[in-house]
């Protein structure tokens, strides 16, 4: 298999794995405990892996997000907490996560091993927020949790590479989120308010986006053999798929 091939085969896999943590509802719970809305802890969450940054450089980076709406997010999180301290909330809560919901899942040590091997080799070059949560400690814990970190980091690169292409293409932000694969859901979850441009004529440069992010989350696959390639979609495909067996998933972070 191909790292171009493993890209694009990672894709949905990675997507439903790597976030997941984030909209689990034992994590929301613990927001709440921060005194956190969801909305807030998922903005902070995220680009708190970045220190105490100005709002505009976090916007910067999630770049799908509107610009206001990370603003907001930001704001109420450091009123509450610092949000370096939120990321590092969040990381205990991935740990958490994995150790509930992969510690039992089909070779989850393997997982992790292949999964880390490609995160720590990964260039972070043009990757700022994958890079910053690469840099975070991590406990040392069980192989669900270290394989959930792990997936997370594959999940921020993914991201990472999925902004680039979308900037290349010339989309701007919200005509990359209708042209995906939630539509306008997205666009209104990410705080974009209507109207919102058409989708069929944005589809093409959103599938040549997509492209170009399986390329760039292939290239930090280089690292494996083509056969270990091959074996970390299979484990990938059964993590995802025992994951969905345990759970429907939580519920999208929300501003309430």
């Amino acid at each position: 298999m191909t790292p171009e091939q493993a890209g694009a085969a990672t894709r949905k896999s990675v997507s439903a794995l790597g976030s997941a943590f984030l909209e689990d509802p034992r994590t929301l719970r613990r927001a709440r405990e921060l005194g956190l809305t969801g909305w807030a802890c998922y903005v902070a969450g995220r680009g708190g892996a970045l220190g105490d940054v100005r709002p505009d450089t976090v916007a910067a980076v999630l770049g799908l997000i509107a610009p206001e709406a990370v603003r907001d997010a930001w704001a109420a999180a450091r009123a509450v907490l610092a949000p370096s301290k939120v990321a590092e909330q969040m990381l205990a809560e991935c740990c958490r996560w994995g150790t509930e919901r992969l510690d039992d899942a089909p070779r989850v040590r393997r997982l992790a091993e292949l999964a880390e091997t490609v995160v720590l080799g990964a260039d972070g070059s043009g990757f700022p927020l994958f890079a910053a949560w690469r840099a975070m400690p991590v406990p040392d814990d069980g192989p669900g949790a270290r394989a959930a970190v792990a997936l997370h980091l594959m999940h921020e690169h993914r991201a990472g590479a999925l902004l680039l292409g979308i900037r290349a293409s010339g989309l701007t932000p919200v005509q990359a989120l209708i042209a995906g694969p939630e539509g306008e859901a997205s666009a209104v979850a990410f705080g974009w308010q209507p109207p919102y441009p058409q989708r069929v004529p944005l589809l093409r440069r959103r599938a040549w986006a997509d492209a170009v992010a399986d390329h760039l989350a292939g290239q930090a696959l280089r690292v494996l053999a083509g056969r270990e390639r091959a074996e970390l979609v299979a484990l990938l495909r059964d993590a995802a798929a025992h994951f969905r067996g345990l759970s429907s998933g939580g519920e999208l972070a929300s501003r309430g």
